[in-house]
């Protein structure tokens, strides 16, 4: 049984998301979707805001052969400790190819794990976290953009972030 990790920052999880997660989830057995931990990066949610949204979308969907957890460390070593033999990361143009090829090589070297990417669906491709997260700073319309798990959640932070900021 191949174990697949589909790791990210997620930050916060979007739709395009969920649908290289939910395309993935119908082709293994089981996934770990993983939140990957940057202490270098200050993020909107909480590690356990994103995985708990994850959750929450996963849910609503009725997914359920998908374990959500984080790491702060290689994405290898928590391959190596669940005993997943591959990374799915989902493409939206050329310019995300190109970063992660080099990602997918060394992890490779690092610890023998490949990497399988999955394009985007066109009509999400548009959509990242910061372009959402963007949007809703500007009172854009992120309907569709996100789940529901994480469109209440993402306009709360966007009105606090400018009541702390004004």
């Amino acid at each position: 049984m191949t174990i697949a990790v589909c790791p990210g920052s997620f930050d916060p999880v979007t739709a395009g998301h969920l649908d290289v997660i939910e395309r993935c989830a119908k082709l293994f057995a089981q996934v770990h979707v993983v939140v990957a931990v940057n202490a270098a990066k200050k993020p909107m949610f909480s590690e356990q805001e994103r995985k708990d949204m994850i959750i929450q979308a996963l849910q609503a969907d009725g997914i359920t052969n998908v374990t959500v957890s984080s790491t702060d460390g290689l994405i290898t070593e928590y391959c190596t400790r669940v005993g997943a033999t591959l990374i799915v990361k989902g493409l939206r143009q050329n310019g995300d190819y190109e970063a992660e090829l080099g990602m997918a090589l060394v992890n490779r070297q690092l610890s023998g794990v490949e990497t399988m990417f999955i394009p985007a669906d066109p009509i999400r491709e548009h959509i990242s976290s910061s372009i959402v997260k963007d949007v809703a700073r500007h009172g854009g319309d992120i309907t569709g953009m996100v789940p529901q798990s994480v469109y209440n959640a993402l306009l709360n932070a966007v009105s606090e972030e400018g009541h702390n900021n004004g």
